[in-house]
């Protein structure tokens, strides 16, 4: 069965990369932007103009040593690595493939603890209705999932050659019934052959932001990690970076969004966060309007967010869960500190390029938050902000040792309706990779038992 791992220093995961183990006096070039790799060029003596070339083999064509950087003379490579420098990329090692193609990896960073990153090829709509997504739905509220089938309406293609692709588990209505889920089959250093016609027309990147989670919603599995440390920016852009190579993505051509609703809060590690942005932005050519980086609602950090310049900044996704301070301070402790009100003035202050919305994301639990009032209330909620605005809903996504359960399909529709007949744009966010722990809520570094 699934088990979490637990701790950085678990056999099973030191015996992924046992090849390479972490070294905290390895200095990495991954993380640094064009200006700070020119400077380190001229403090080794070298013109500034190496750092571009730098740029280019690291951030373009993705190299992971420094020795297969041929642009730079041997003599540079062999007194940079005997410094102590390293391409220092963080690394995929492990592998988790679901039935509908989802892949959820386990990085490893500048230590021995890992963090997850998910792909999801086809993504989830989560982008419905955005100004990156020409072909969503013109009409107010749009459905996104089949409840009874539990399959999308808009199927994915399956990994191809996966052994297990030929019909998708069903989906447990508790955390209770999970015993009986198949176990995922875990993939080490494997990589996608090259295909001239990709098995996907568009995908998903699910970024993480810091290892746990100090936010401790009620109904992720990540809030039972805790907080363990913030990733740094070479940590954060370097997952996106490990992905797009393993898939080989094409960055201009190929669609694919990135997401930061992963591991942790982007807004309580912002520095890092931005400069992760910065590099994926101004060395790897990824448009911010690509991006979305999702908050539980930390007031400070929205506030910085909305000074951002329209050319770095993601496009904005605010964590609601709930239609009001009671249910959302028991669900969602961080709303004791910054209750709704002051999420949405902070909300407000966002200047919003054209045809972008605000995304509020909520996640339905049975009986709890699901109820044709609370649609209303949601309703009344996204339309004080006075900014174009957008829901996505999310039906909650079980885990081991978590109380709630599944909304019924019926009640998922009619929260919709309810949303979309108040003049509300609001969309069912397909459930990816729920067999593997890799959907929304369920991040907590599971592996193979």
């Amino acid at each position: 069965m699934l088990t979490p791992a637990m701790t950085g220093d678990s056999r099973q995961l030191v015996s992924l990369d046992a090849a390479k183990p972490a070294e905290e006096s390895l200095r990495p070039l991954f993380g640094l932007d064009a200006n700070a790799l020119a400077a380190r060029m001229v403090a080794a003596g070298e013109p500034a103009w190496r750092g571009k070339q730098l740029v280019e083999a690291i951030y373009h064509q993705r190299l992971t040593e420094l020795s297969g950087i041929t642009t730079l003379p041997k003599s540079l490579r062999i007194r940079l690595t005997a410094e102590g420098w390293e391409v220092g990329r963080p690394r995929i090692v492990q592998v988790f493939q679901s039935v509908d193609g989802t892949e959820r990896y386990l990085v490893r960073g500048r230590d021995a603890q890992t963090v997850e990153t998910v792909w999801m090829p086809e993504g989830d709509d989560g982008e419905s209705g955005d100004e990156t997504d020409l072909e969503s739905p013109t009409t107010p509220g749009a459905p996104g999932l089949d409840f009874e089938t539990r399959e999308s309406t808009n199927p994915t293609r399956p990994v191809p050659n996966h052994p297990q692709n030929l019909g998708a588990p069903s989906i447990p209505r508790s955390s209770a019934e999970w015993v009986g889920n198949p176990e995922p089959q875990p993939v080490l250093n494997q990589t996608v052959e090259e295909n001239k016609s990709k098995p996907w027309n568009r995908a998903t990147i699910c970024v993480s932001s810091q290892v746990g989670c100090a936010v401790n919603c009620q109904f992720c599995l990540t809030a039972k990690l805790g907080f363990q440390r913030n990733l740094d920016a070479g940590e954060i852009a370097g997952q996106v970076v490990a992905v797009l190579d393993r898939h080989q993505v094409e960055v201009g051509r190929d669609r694919v969004n990135l997401v930061f609703m992963g591991m942790g809060e982007p807004f309580l590690n912002y520095d890092n966060f931005r400069a992760a942005v910065r590099l994926l932005v101004e060395e790897v050519g990824i448009s911010p309007r690509r991006m979305t980086a999702s908050t539980s609602g930390i007031v400070p950090g929205i506030e910085r967010f909305a000074q951002e310049p329209a050319a770095v900044r993601p496009k904005l996704a605010i964590s609601l869960n709930a239609p009001n301070d009671t249910i959302r301070g028991e669900i969602m402790p961080i709303n004791r500190k910054w209750p709704i009100e002051a999420v949405m003035d902070a909300v407000g202050l966002v200047q919003l390029r054209p045809r972008e919305r605000i995304t509020f994301e909520y996640v339905l639990l049975a009986g709890v938050t699901d109820q044709p009032q609370h649609a209303a209330e949601v309703a009344r909620l996204v339309r004080r902000t006075g900014l174009p605005a957008k829901v996505n809903l999310i039906a909650w996504n079980p885990g081991p040792g978590i109380a709630y359960t599944m909304p019924q399909p019926a009640a998922v529709e009619a929260f919709r309706h309810t949303l979309a007949a108040e003049g509300i744009p609001a969309y069912v966010r397909k459930p990816r990779g729920r067999d593997i722990f890799a959907a929304c809520g369920q991040l907590k570094r599971t592996v193979e038992g």
